[in-house]
């Protein structure tokens, strides 16, 4: 599958867009995992869905 249309980012990936650690994308994906979960959706570990992201992210769009 290309690169651009997987519905997840891994935390390598979202270190990269966003200019962090990949220790620190671990632990934002955990939290938004949490919040996701605790709203009732699957979660897959290490992982975030991209429109999430967009979404927590304040003037933040993936392309």
């Amino acid at each position: 599958m290309a690169k651009e249309n997987r519905f997840y980012l891994t935390a390598s990936e979202l270190s990269d867009l966003m200019g962090i650690s990949i220790g620190h994308a671990y632990k934002l994906i955990r939290d938004m995992n949490a919040e996701l979960a605790k709203e009732g959706y699957i979660v897959v570990a290490g992982k975030v869905p991209k429109r999430y992201v967009e979404k927590r992210c304040y003037g933040y769009t993936l392309q």
